[in-house]
């Protein structure tokens, strides 16, 4: 293999472990199982991992020198509900795990987490029937106050519920809906960011399949609390200089995103990513002729916000899948998760945007460079002052 160079992604391996990743149902703060799942894919590849106390993954693959270590960061939770009262007519009040429309809750089929174990439902309008209620479904509104969850029971009153074991708090997981199609477009729910990891983890498989050099060392790693915001504010440590996210992209009017694509993000309303690792995948990805697209969202954040937020002064960037309609019923195409996981393989092999970058503090020498003086466009005389600028004597 040449080393510009990229191994072909083993596309069996990356469909198969988001299937079963997808059929683990995950909902923030009930992810022990796609915690373990995913720690089994890594033993499996002889990658060796640690977890943090609730059980985010952080992985290893040695490169030549320690530091200044990189992070390759997605998330193993999703979207959910949980059981916020017991009504009266037998069926339950939910509010949401992180932030999606109940638009996109109704009609879904569910299991609830009992203490005594698992029960099925419904997530239906408080109007359902249109030959109960005629008109009235088409009216009513949208929101979480307006859907009820019908359990699988023959309960009709509170008291039912109580007896069948279902208690406020209760998590529910709403089934995925997951079908692939023999052109290649996925749809599910949660490929947000299910997908991420399954080409995170295709990733890492060719350059353990390949023996690709790494120049630092690399950490995968997979969080917990992303769609509640925390994500990836524990699990990094000083090594870390680079961390790149990996999260569902934005496919809408007014987006650049391509379901058959990678985009790389220049911005979200965290604030723009760091400019020389941002750019250093632009590259990357010119230089393998791997598809992809720039693009900026208005009403998006990523682990990397959190990773920031938290006190960690590292380079961010966010690479993503095109994916369409994002925290409902989702979907993208092959394509996407292809070009995914070989940036991700491409910015494993590459070398680190500033080898400086390996202490917390330095002088000026080896410092990154934006814009060289000499491409700067300078004014050879001073620009007159807007007339509102100037006072009343310096008008006359």
């Amino acid at each position: 293999m040449k080393p510009s160079e990229l191994p072909a992604i083993d596309h069996d391996f990356l469909t198969e472990t988001m299937l079963q990743l997808l059929a683990i149902p995950s909902p923030v703060g009930l992810t022990d199982a796609a915690v373990r799942y995913a720690a089994g894919r890594l033993e499996q590849l002889g990658i060796p991992y640690e977890l943090t106390r609730r059980g985010a993954i952080r992985a290893t693959l040695r490169g030549a020198a320690q530091q200044p270590a990189r992070a390759i960061v997605a998330h193993l939770d999703t979207l959910g509900a949980m059981v916020r009262s017991l009504k009266d007519n037998g069926r339950l009040a939910i509010m949401p795990i992180g932030h999606w429309s109940a638009r996109f809750a109704e009609g879904g089929r569910l299991t609830i987490f009992t203490d005594r174990g698992t029960l099925r439902g419904t997530c239906l309008p408080l109007k359902t029937s249109g030959h109960a209620f005629g008109d009235e479904i088409d009216t009513q509104p949208v929101g979480w106050e307006h859907v009820e969850v019908r359990v699988d029971l023959p309960v009709t009153d509170r008291s039912g519920l109580e007896a069948a074991g279902l208690h406020v708090g209760d998590w529910i997981a709403f089934d995925p809906q997951t079908e692939i199609l023999p052109n290649g477009y996925i749809n599910s729910r949660y490929l947000d960011d299910k997908a991420a990891v399954a080409a995170l983890l295709a990733a890492c498989k060719a350059v353990r399949d390949h023996d690709l050099p790494l120049p630092v060392d690399v950490h995968p790693l997979l969080t917990l609390t992303e769609e509640v915001g925390s994500g990836a504010s524990a699990a990094l440590h000083g090594d870390i200089a680079e961390m790149v996210s990996l999260d569902i992209s934005i496919a809408g009017p007014g987006q650049n995103t391509s379901e058959h694509a990678a985009t790389i993000c220049m911005q979200d309303m965290s604030g723009p990513f760091d400019y020389h690792l941002t750019h250093k995948l632009i590259q990357l990805a010119e230089q393998h002729g791997i598809a992809h697209r720039r693009d900026v969202f208005k009403y998006y954040r990523s682990d990397s916000a959190a990773a920031v937020e938290a006190g960690n002064d590292i380079r961010t960037a966010l690479i993503g899948f095109g994916g369409d309609a994002s925290h409902a019923q989702e979907r993208t195409h092959r394509d996407a998760l292809d070009a995914l996981a070989r940036l991700v393989t491409a910015y494993m092999m590459s070398e680190p945007v500033a080898r400086r970058d390996c202490h917390l503090l330095g002088s000026l020498d080896g410092f990154t460079e934006q814009v060289q003086p000499r491409d700067m466009v300078v004014p050879s005389t001073p620009l007159p002052l807007p007339e509102e600028f100037l006072d009343n004597e310096s008008r006359s």
